[in-house]
């Protein structure tokens, strides 16, 4: 594989470079990189500095804001982000339901919500597992029945991230409970202020509020909210995780933790045990970033490469290893987690047991760990 960039590929590198270290604030660029939670203030403020530039949803359609750019591009614009501290554009709107719209939505959806999803005037949130449909997705028993011109919703969905600030959920529903399991399910778009939508938060072994648990009771939905055709769901939903899989390798933002570890904790660098273990996670962060550019060659027709699932697994793997990295070389400084910013203890080291847990929902979320060995199984590996 040629790893040196042509001439005008290191121009674009260095454009993007110029415009992330320069136009997006620098007080949200150190929000990230110094591991603290952003606000939905500064997600939405970065992401329309990113839109306003055409850089916020560069895979999507040109005529919906996208760019004609090459897979290396989508990867240099992707990397120079994450390097750069940028948050990534909200992947609810920008990787999930902006590129399904895309793909599926009739002409009037497209114009009504894609310009709002892609500038997050509009805030998406995932309405698809339940208590009892998480990794069997197709198991879900939220339902919608017809009712004249609108489907009327009753059920849970679960763990919906950072659904407390969500304007409208894209939601999985059972519309016909007669056919197998996976032809039963659409997909329907739901604006979070009809009555009967209801979110209730739940609190994270990190002490902190990501997720939610959003429940329907007689909401009523028109009919044009629909996505694609009734029973289109499941085929929908294989098109939308394809898409998460990708966006969950967070390569970029793992070297970026695992070289800041390498300056804060300079002293302890000193150990031979200690280098061994980062240059060995080096070396393994190298390797998954190759890999994402063998999938990101091999996708065509606007659907992943089948390896993306290699992506979601390995990547998750690294980032729990940083992790916990992070929480060794912290040692007992990591249990001041709850202490003020004027703590002794350097901010880095009180955040690092929060992290640690916070990142064990990555092998479960986007499809857990376990079901991308299966797919790698029996899509890649043909056992």
């Amino acid at each position: 594989m040629q790893l040196e960039l042509s001439p005008a590929d290191a121009e674009f590198r260095a454009r993007m470079r110029e415009f992330f270290t320069t136009k997006v604030p620098q007080e949200i660029r150190d929000t990230v990189l110094d591991g603290r939670h952003l606000t939905r203030d500064q997600i939405v403020e970065s992401q329309r500095v990113l839109n306003a530039e055409g850089l916020a949803v560069p895979h999507w359609p040109t005529e919906w804001g996208g760019q004609d750019w090459t897979d290396l591009q989508r990867h240099l614009w992707h990397e120079e982000m994450q390097r750069a501290g940028v948050p990534i554009p909200l992947a609810f709107n920008a990787s999930m339901i902006g590129p399904v719209i895309a793909q599926f939505g009739t002409e009037e959806q497209k114009a009504r919500f894609l310009p709002d999803t892609a500038n997050l005037d509009i805030w998406w949130s995932q309405g698809f597992s339940e208590p009892d449909a998480g990794s069997d997705l197709a198991s879900l028993r939220t339902t919608a029945v017809r009712d004249g011109d609108d489907w009327v919703v009753n059920g849970q969905k679960t763990w919906t991230t950072l659904g407390q600030h969500g304007d409208w959920i894209f939601t999985l529903v059972r519309t016909d409970p007669e056919v197998k399991k996976q032809a039963g399910i659409s997909m329907l778009l739901i604006d979070m202020t009809t009555p009967g939508v209801e979110v209730r938060p739940i609190e994270l072994i990190d002490g902190g509020h990501e997720v939610n648990e959003v429940w329907f009771t007689d909401v009523r939905v028109p009919g044009d909210l629909l996505v694609g055709e009734p029973g289109q769901g499941w085929t929908i939903a294989k098109f939308l995780l394809g898409n998460e899989r990708v966006g969950v390798a967070p390569v970029g933002a793992t070297k970026r933790a695992l070289a800041g570890l390498k300056t804060v904790a300079a002293a302890q660098m000193e150990d031979p045990m200690v280098r061994a273990r980062v240059a060995e996670l080096e070396n393994q962060l190298l390797a998954l970033e190759l890999t994402a550019l063998r999938v990101v060659a091999h996708s065509a027709g606007g659907e992943p490469h089948p390896a993306s699932s290699v992506l979601k697994l390995r990547g998750t793997e690294l980032q729990q290893a940083v992790s916990e990295l992070a929480l060794d070389l912290a040692g007992p400084a990591s249990l001041a987690s709850r202490a003020d910013e004027d703590s002794p203890q350097e901010g880095w080291a009180r955040r690092s047991a929060p992290t640690y847990l916070n990142f064990r929902k990555a092998s479960i979320y986007g499809g857990s760990n376990e079901i991308q060995r299966q797919i790698i199984s029996r899509t890649i590996l043909g056992l």
